[in-house]
């Protein structure tokens, strides 16, 4: 049986989650699809490819002046006899939209929904766009009751709820555990928080930083390590002067972008996710998959991932003060924070694991 070829699709030239997930998609399909990854000129998931793997560069500019490069698209779809665009990044629809127009092949387009939808798509533009999308995978069930909000349904592509996963972590021993808190700036007796992800307000680091001030005012010892890239160095700076302000240069520390965040979740006593809205939350994933405790924002996706003082610990959305006392929730009771750590993995071996979230992927795929 001869394979289906798979365009895997993003665009986007930052570098998160989203954009990670897709290049997973691409090396988890390879065995049961022909895939081809479609990235941007400037894109920085270069990096993560080999020659293993099958990715082709192209330049697009602005939605306004998007025509050459959907021309390029097209005749890479049509030469490859593509059949399925997966598509990750919502700023792409009317540029894939635009390449089937143009293509012989008419493949079908399937979009991974990561973003919310807050109003409604029934003007021309958008009714033409989603009556040409054959399918949406939501990444939470919170997200799939958007889009049957918000899309007319004589337009609306079909739905399906599909979370993300995290691969199966490489764990560190107990001596390379102590060897990266020293690399890292660790100190043993301070209960340590890390945060990771791109470094922005709407991720919610001033939070974080209030939080911590708020515990060490308290007399406790606490550091927070931020890891991921500024976005905008006002932002950073502003972060930077509100440290200095409180003191706290002692306590805050910025690690960069990391590779692979696994190894950094697993010397963390807690890992903190603060974004203002979170579609779905895969820092937690990840954290929770290396038996790391979580606190996470009680919005968005983030509720559907963390039981409330079972698998992790919610606190009161864009709240510093309520993130402070969950934190501190932890740090007095270790045995919670053991046990929620455990049930936290248990709950991503069953129901957040790559394997199993790309083994339904590739089934869904299959029967387009």
């Amino acid at each position: 049986m001869n394979k289906k070829t798979v365009l895997e699709l993003c665009m986007s030239p930052d570098l998160g989650g989203l954009e990670l997930y897709m290049m997973r998609a691409a090396k988890a399909l390879k065995d049961d699809f022909n895939v081809v990854s479609i990235i941007n000129e400037n894109s920085k998931l270069e990096q993560y490819y080999d020659e293993n793997y099958q990715y082709i560069k192209i330049k697009k500019s602005s939605n306004l002046f998007m025509f050459a490069a959907a021309r390029e698209l097209a005749k890479i779809i049509d030469a490859r006899h593509v059949e399925i665009i997966h598509m990750h990044w919502t700023k792409d629809i009317p540029f894939v939209v635009l390449a089937k127009f143009l293509s012989k092949s008419k493949p079908k387009i399937v979009q991974t929904r990561n973003m919310t939808m807050t109003r409604f798509k029934n003007d021309f533009y958008h009714r033409l766009m989603y009556k040409n999308i054959d399918l949406m995978l939501p990444v939470t069930y919170q997200v799939k009751e958007q889009l049957e909000t918000f899309i007319p349904v004589d337009i609306r592509p079909k739905i399906e709820v599909l979370y993300m996963g995290s691969d199966k972590p490489e764990m560190l021993s107990e001596k390379e555990v102590q060897s990266l808190k020293t690399e890292l700036g660790f100190r043993d007796n301070s209960f340590n928080i890390g945060m990771v992800g791109r470094i922005n307000e709407a991720k919610g680091q001033h939070l974080l930083i209030k939080a911590v001030d708020v515990l060490v005012k308290k007399g406790l010892d606490v550091s927070a390590y931020f890891v991921g890239n500024a976005m905008q160095e006002s932002y950073l700076d502003g972060l930077k002067q509100d440290i200095r302000n409180r003191n706290l240069e002692n306590n805050i520390h910025f690690l960069g972008f990391m590779k692979n965040p696994h190894h950094f979740y697993q010397i963390c006593d807690a890992v903190v996710l603060a974004s203002k809205r979170e579609t779905f939350g895969l820092v937690l994933i990840e954290a929770m998959q290396v038996g790391t405790a979580v606190i996470g924002a009680n919005s968005g996706g983030v509720v559907e991932i963390i039981d409330d003082g079972e698998t992790g610990l919610l606190f009161e959305n864009q709240n510093a003060q309520s993130l402070a006392e969950t934190i501190d929730k932890l740090i007095v009771n270790p045995k919670m924070l053991e046990t929620i750590a455990n049930a936290g993995r248990q709950k991503c071996q069953k129901k957040f694991s790559n394997e199993l979230q790309f083994m339904e992927l590739s089934n869904i795929l299959k029967a387009l």
